[in-house]
Formats: structure tokens, C-alpha cells, sequence
């Protein structure tokens, strides 16, 4: 097959959780514009409208969900809607997610545990669906973070105890299904990006040289002369969900820009 007909993913479905905004919405698109066809949920489902109007942009169909990843008869749901729609299921995108940050002699257990919840938890429940459904084999990415292998700035373990987790639940169930189903998982670890979330802090008021000051710490952190933004971590996705990654299972991909080869 030629090299750029085995990057595409004409004919497959896609799900996204986290599809309301961030990454997720770089995902769905990225994915759609592949040729795939996308399933969206979130627990915001008023907003995956929006999503689906950039795959539909994209030359893709597309349908949502309203999900709560905490919930594994959701995440079932998710699945499923995925099915009826389009008939299959090929691909997962382990999107959905929830930062915190506290110090640790502050942090409380519901905090931290609500982390754990999502982050870990539902990304779990949610490739349980996708593997009881993914009837002709498929991809799971699981969506980690340059943090789950090495400490930023701020103080999050939970955080961090999420995304370490999200390595080794990797890993496991590669081993389980690749060979038995035919259910490739790997995971992308993202560092230092241009988000929205970041967009929203610069249009605030930088008159007393804050914003200034957090570019310029989240900058030096990194080898990069520039920072990454949400297609660099889709276009690593895009790779794993694709054929031309048939050789690759139980792996992570650092989408960081050498955060995690630096040694302060």
C-alpha cells in the first residue's frame, strides 16, 4: 500500500471523549480530515455541536453523546452510539480529563480522588466499551502527559499519579488484546502547548507583567524555540489510530518539544 494511503482512515469510526474543547477538539478534527467518521462525548454536550460542525467541515459525519467518563454505563452508551451510527467501532481517542493543582499537605481526598476518577478511571471504563465492542480489531491512545514520567512546575500529584497510571494501564492492555484482539493501545504524552486555556489568560489584563512571566517560565522549560499546540499532539494520534503504526503497541509518544530531556 502506498505511504500516504496507509496514513489515511477512510472508512473507520472514531471515538473521542473530552470532544467539547482543548485537545478534543483537535482530535475529532484531525481524525475526520484523515477520513474517518467520529462519535463525540462530553459531559458539555451542548458544545459538541461545535466539534461536529469542524468534522463536518472536515468531510466527515459525525454524532455526540452526552458522557460522563466516571460512569461506565456512559462510557458503554458512548460505544455504542458509535455501532448504530456507523455500523463499527475502530478507533478510541482516551481524551477526557481533569487538571488540578494543590500542594500536597492541602490537598484533600475528594480532590484528589476526583482526579483519579476521571483521569484514570474513566479512561479505563472507557476502554473496556471500546474492547468488548471493537469486534474487527482496532486503536486505543490513551491521552497522557509529560508529567506522568517527570514533575513540572507546579504541584500535582494527583495529577501526575493519573497520567503515571495511564502509562502502565497502557501497557497492560497491550499485552492483553493486541495479539488475542487485534487492539493496538498506545498512549501520547503531551508537555508544554498553546491552548485555548492559555489564550484565555492572555486576553486578561497583563498590566502587572503576569501573563509575561508564565510564557516566559512555560518557555525555558522546554528545548523548542516555539510552543506546541493542539495539532501536534492530533498528528501523533493520527499516526497510532493509522496502519502505518501496525507495528506499534504498548508505547508512548512525547509530544513536548524535549521537556522530558531536560535534566532541571
Amino acid at each position: 500500500m502506498p505511504v500516504l494511503e496507509s496514513f489515511s482512515l477512510t472508512g473507520k469510526v472514531a471515538v473521542v471523549t473530552g470532544a467539547s474543547s482543548g485537545l478534543g477538539v483537535a482530535f475529532a478534527q484531525a481524525l475526520a480530515e484523515a477520513g474517518a467518521d467520529v462519535v463525540l462525548g462530553a459531559r458539555r454536550v451542548e458544545r459538541l455541536a461545535d466539534t461536529g460542525a469542524l468534522v463536518e467541515a472536515a468531510g466527515g459525519r459525525w454524532a455526540a453523546l452526552a458522557t460522563d467518563v466516571t460512569k461506565p454505563e456512559d462510557c458503554t452508551a458512548l460505544v455504542a452510539k458509535a455501532v448504530e451510527e456507523f455500523g463499527a467501532v475502530d478507533i478510541l481517542v482516551n481524551n477526557a480529563g481533569l487538571g488540578s493543582a494543590y500542594p500536597a499537605t492541602r490537598e484533600t481526598p475528594e480532590q484528589f480522588r476526583q482526579v483519579i476518577d476521571v483521569n484514570l478511571h474513566g479512561a479505563y471504563w472507557m476502554a473496556q466499551a471500546f474492547g468488548r465492542a471493537a469486534t474487527r480489531g482496532g486503536s486505543i491512545i490513551n491521552i497522557g502527559s509529560v508529567l506522568g514520567i517527570r514533575p513540572g512546575a507546579l504541584p500535582q500529584a494527583a495529577y501526575a499519579s493519573s497520567k503515571a497510571g495511564i502509562i502502565g494501564m497502557t501497557r497492560d492492555l497491550a499485552a492483553q488484546w493486541t495479539g488475542r484482539k487485534g487492539i493496538r493501545v498506545n498512549s501520547v504524552l503531551p508537555g508544554q502547548l498553546h491552548t485555548p486555556l492559555v489564550d484565555k489568560v492572555l486576553a486578561r489584563d497583563q498590566s502587572g507583567g503576569d501573563i509575561d512571566t508564565l510564557l516566559k517560565r512555560r518557555q525555558a522549560r522546554i528545548p523548542m524555540p516555539f510552543m506546541g499546540d493542539g495539532r501536534d499532539t492530533a498528528n501523533a494520534a493520527l499516526f497510532l489510530a493509522s496502519d502505518e503504526a501496525r507495528f506499534v503497541t504498548g508505547a508512548e509518544i512525547l509530544v513536548d518539544g524535549g521537556m522530558s530531556a531536560r535534566c532541571d
